[in-house]
């Protein structure tokens, strides 16, 4: 156990395999802190086995869950919403562990977890059907709602708490059972969160958890068994087109929040400063590594350079270090396949005519971090215009008008998330109706809220989470007609 961890009591509990309601395994994993490549934990690696014993568990608990009023599961959300909060600094302290991100940013993460079980407690609550004006007088006509059935999640390590209260909680409210597998990365809070679960009274088989140092078996059961109705994944677009193939045979439900590509846009009508206080926070929230990161920072020529001068300048006292440390903005990258990426796009781009501003460079040899990196003069032709980087790099693309940058902004197969500054309200709205993405930062380089609908369009994924939207994910239509009333 690492010295930083400040929970050992829920620490403890994640090795407590039976108290989480789920089967042993005889092999196991371990589990690294990224900042130090310190040992945190050994994990049982469970497999197909453990998995169909897992679903099997959700499948026969279901019917129950379902049967309960709408106010039961709701005060069951609340009291599991209340745990998280009381136990938020430990599992912000288990979060920085295993996944290096600032402490600061990790406290904010489990915030954002709390909020979305939060929301759903009261959402469970508002699940509404509708009558029907039938044809004819001896009819009525009905639509109620009813929970999808078990389903099977698959959570990312970029923000390993969140992501699960996000995926899961709207399907709990609806009345649906949980088969989770955590990224192998960080599964350590995502195991404290389901002790806590048990702790606030989720019956026996309604939630359910897998670790796994492998996803690939762990994600071919649950699309493969028929007892499982829907898959919620987020992760890469590759691994999305896999899993919605892997489901096609039984036509089964999926939600994919995928992979993006996040344009940038600041236009001659900004406040130059604000925005770029805001891309700072868009680029470099945890290092770069945010599905909905920009990823390509567009300028407008008039202004182009100022921006460079002010970006570069906050970029250059962006302190780099553990996540413990204080004042530290910026933590290690996940894993020296991420360093390697960033290092490719950085070199494509300096051999086809970029040029580095600031940073560039590995910092020390333990550990994964990376210097905050500027690059300039980027053209289409590079790697780094067309790819995901997922760390803290920034490409400055230099435009010339609206039309352009709309043209070159929506020119990808993604559709995640999109960013833009600008004062003139007709310009903000055009711009705004033309991205052909599903969410639109306006003035704001952070956006993400329980209350409002996260996902893509294109190859970004299907479905929404949060909001009112998340929760009709998980329920099925149902119309009753009634005759001989």
């Amino acid at each position: 156990m690492t010295r930083h961890l400040k929970a050992p009591d829920l620490f403890g509990a994640i090795d407590d395999i039976p108290s989480l309601g789920r089967p042993a395994a005889d092999r196991s994993f371990s589990v690294f802190n990224p900042s130090t490549g310190e040992l945190l934990a050994e994990l049982p690696d469970m497999g197909v086995e453990q998995t169909r014993a897992a679903i099997d568990q959700a499948y026969k608990a279901q019917p129950a869950w379902a049967a309960l009023t709408a106010r039961e599961r709701s005060d069951i959300l609340w009291h599991w919403h209340q745990l998280i909060v009381d136990h938020a600094d430990d599992l912000a302290a288990i979060l920085t562990a295993e996944m290096g991100k600032p402490l600061a940013e990790a406290q904010s993460e489990v915030s954002h977890a709390a909020a979305y079980l939060q929301w759903y407690a009261e959402e469970a609550n508002r699940i509404y059907g509708e009558t029907i004006a039938a044809p004819s007088t001896d009819r009525r006509m009905l639509v109620i709602k009813q929970p999808i059935g078990v389903v099977g999640t698959i959570t990312p390590w970029n923000f390993p708490a969140s992501m699960v209260a996000r995926k899961i909680s709207p399907a709990l409210a609806a009345g649906c059972t949980i088969v989770l597998k955590p990224a192998e990365q960080t599964p350590l809070v995502a195991g404290a969160m389901f002790a806590l679960a048990r702790e606030a009274g989720f019956p026996e088989g309604v939630v359910n958890l897998i670790f796994a140092s492998e996803g690939d078996m762990i994600g071919r059961e649950l699309c493969s068994n028929a007892k499982v109705r829907k898959i919620s994944f987020t992760g890469s677009t590759e691994v999305g087109r896999l899993l919605m193939r892997q489901c096609s045979d039984q036509i089964k439900k999926v939600s994919l929040e995928l992979g993006g590509n996040a344009p940038f846009i600041v236009f001659d009508d900004a406040d130059l400063d604000a925005a770029v206080d805001g891309a700072i926070q868009a680029k470099f929230r945890n290092a770069g590594q945010t599905c909905v990161s920009a990823n390509r920072l567009y300028v407008q020529a008039s202004i182009h350079d100022a921006f460079v001068v002010k970006f570069v300048e906050k970029v250059r006292h962006l302190s780099v270090g553990d996540g413990f440390d204080p004042g530290v903005a910026i933590g290690p990258l996940i894993d020296r396949h991420a360093l390697a990426k960033i290092e490719s796009h950085i070199a494509d781009a300096v051999q086809k005519g970029g040029t580095v501003e600031c940073g560039g460079e590995r910092i020390g040899k333990a550990g994964t971090f990376f210097q905050p990196t500027v690059l300039t003069d980027i053209s289409s032709a590079m790697a780094i215009a067309q790819e995901e980087t997922f760390g803290p790099l920034a490409p400055i693309i230099r435009f010339e008008d609206a039309e352009q940058v709309v043209h070159e902004a929506n020119d990808t197969i993604y559709g995640l998330a999109a960013y833009f500054y600008a004062s003139n309200l007709k310009r903000v709205w055009r711009v705004a109706e033309a991205l052909e993405y599903g969410m639109v930062g306006i003035n704001t380089g952070r956006m993400s809220s329980e209350a409002a609908p996260f996902g893509g369009i294109k190859q970004s994924g299907i479905g929404r989470e949060g909001s009112r939207h998340g929760l009709e994910d998980y329920l099925e239509i149902k119309y009753l007609c009634m005759g001989g009333i």
